[in-house]
């Protein structure tokens, strides 16, 4: 079993032609299932600032404005994804297999992702020969 994990939240975007990332939070989680609460939460609180609610007092009169009709919902998306307790009974396992775990969404401008790995799984990786093999991706799917 997998008893520590890291946790990331990064944004991608593109700044002057190149890839570049602002990461957006790291937690070191001491168990399974404050990782899971961590990637949840971090997922709200994205999904908050992408979609406040309107009349919360902190935004300027103005400052929201809807989105088009086929625009990608990146905060339901999200919303969507913590809510689900079978994605979230896979990430569970996937992380406590030592997996790594990359959920990503993303909009017309922006990539998002949550990314989870096991702290064990990491160094035990370090002691082994480098290898090529497919990364497991969890995507949260556009629905548009």
């Amino acid at each position: 079993m997998h008893d520590e994990f890291l946790c990331h939240v990064t944004a991608y975007g593109i700044c002057g032609g190149r890839r570049v990332g602002v990461p957006l939070g790291t937690y070191r989680a001491p168990t399974l299932a404050l990782a899971l609460w961590w990637l949840r939460d971090r997922a709200m609180w994205m999904a908050e600032r992408l979609d406040p609610r309107p009349g919360l007092g902190h935004l300027p009169e103005g400052a929201l404005t809807p989105m088009a009709d086929d625009a990608p919902d990146v905060p339901e998306q999200l919303r969507a994804w913590c809510a689900d307790p079978d994605q979230q009974e896979n990430v569970a396992e996937e992380l406590a297999s030592g997996r790594l775990v990359r959920i990503v969404t993303r909009d017309d401008t922006t990539e998002y992702e949550l990314l989870a790995e096991s702290v064990d799984a990491v160094r035990m990786a370090r002691t082994q020969p480098r290898r090529r093999g497919p990364r497991r991706r969890m995507t949260v799917t556009n629905s548009h």
